[in-house]
């Protein structure tokens, strides 16, 4: 296959259902981490309410704090608290909701970024990622 030999320096870029990325995504496993780079046209099922645990949530630039219920997304939760954030897909592939973390560990839970830019922790996308912590420090 095309993918069997590891390309140095090549990106491979797609975008298409859900079979032709994961058929990718096996292709390139062996590959440098964020090699491959994919725009969905539907999420892939994120974890369920069950696993999410409360959070609070600072909003640094409004000074207001909110607790996020499990099952609730921190944007619905802050939109309540009257903070507006552009927002336009509300399942993680859109980039509109993109907020710095200032303090916290968000669990992310998107299709945008790459390995690298997960493991600096310092963006979230709040349509549908939570955190890792009890608390998260967000500029909103």
């Amino acid at each position: 296959s095309y993918f069997a030999q590891v390309k140095p320096g090549v990106k491979v870029y797609a975008c298409g259902p859900a079979p032709l990325l994961a058929a990718l995504e096996d292709a390139v496993g062996h590959w440098p981490p964020d090699t491959l780079h994919v725009e969905r046209f539907k999420a892939r099922p994120q974890g369920s309410a069950e696993e999410d645990k409360p959070v609070e949530v600072v909003c640094r630039a409004s000074g207001k704090t909110v607790t996020v219920p499990a099952g609730r997304s921190v944007l619905d939760a802050v939109e309540d608290a009257g903070i507006r954030v552009p927002a336009s897909c509300r399942s993680g592939l859109c980039c509109s909701c993109e907020t710095a973390v200032l303090d916290g560990v968000p669990d992310h839970r998107d299709e945008i970024l790459s390995t690298d830019e997960r493991a600096a922790n310092d963006r979230m996308f709040v349509c549908v990622s939570r955190a890792r912590t009890p608390r998260l420090v967000l500029d909103l």
